[in-house]
């Protein structure tokens, strides 16, 4: 049983109140769907979530993929802390204050020492606004 996977399920539908991330927790995910090695979750873009022409900024898009990938990581379950090494994002199209927004990530690869993830994040018309990609590599390091 895992039970990292196993706690997210039993707060599905809800937002997300613990979580080692601070910054994670101040997204308010909702999450959607889970299972191993994936994470669904939803999103409301905020005022201080965005740009001086109040659509969603950049570094939110990439803050909310960078999450996401680091929580679809923890499903795994893995004794290690896994932090980015790299994280590319394609910004595709946009989302305007009060929307809300999908993000999908999940596990591409897993190595002995890499992990490759994908994050995919929708606008409430479900068009793809951002895809991100990340590499992160195994470290000893926990709190």
């Amino acid at each position: 049983m895992n039970k990292i996977v196993e706690y997210f399920k039993s707060q599905t539908g809800k937002e997300l109140t613990q979580s080692p991330s601070p910054a994670g927790m101040w997204l308010k995910p909702v999450l959607i769907e889970v299972k191993e090695g994936y994470l669904k979750a939803e999103f409301t873009v905020r005022a201080e979530m965005t740009n001086p022409a109040g659509m969603l900024h950049g570094g939110m898009i990439t803050l909310i993929a960078d999450e996401m990938t680091g929580a679809t990581i923890a499903t795994l379950n893995l004794p290690d802390f896994y932090p980015s090494i790299n994280l590319y994002t394609d910004f595709l199209s946009s989302a305007k204050q009060g929307e809300k927004i999908t993000a999908e990530a999940k596990i591409i690869r897993k190595g002995k020492n890499i992990i490759n993830t994908e994050c995919l994040i929708y606008n409430s018309e479900n068009k793809l606004i951002a895809k991100s990609q990340s590499n992160n590599i195994k470290s000893n390091n926990r709190k």
